[in-house]
């Protein structure tokens, strides 16, 4: 297939102190998912689990607002899919555990 038939998309994953973006060519009707997993971006991260991990596109969650999932989501020429580590903690408890010091201090 020649390359003007394919589409430029892009996957990322970052941590606290290191981050890398995959740039690809593939082909039109590529979902998310499968261009996670073409990226082999686990060869750089050993212990993200893609089967598991949240994914969005621009910062707009996959699977929520509308959006399908990952494994549904068809890429657009251009797409980076940003692939989320999961939080550490609850950020409506860590919030009310601020504001609960708060009114203590």
């Amino acid at each position: 297939m020649p390359d003007r038939d394919l589409i430029r998309v892009e996957v990322a994953y970052a941590l606290p102190d290191q981050q890398k973006i995959v740039a690809l060519l593939v082909e039109p009707g590529t979902t998310a998912w499968q261009a996670v997993e073409r990226s082999n971006i686990t060869q750089y991260f050993k212990g993200l689990d893609i089967e598991n991990a949240k994914m969005g596109i621009f910062g707009q969650a996959l699977g929520t607002k509308g959006l399908k999932p990952a494994k549904e989501h068809v890429l657009s020429a251009g797409d980076r899919v940003e692939i989320y580590r999961p939080l550490i903690s609850d950020p409506k408890e860590a919030r009310k555990k601020r504001a609960a010091k708060k009114t203590e201090d």
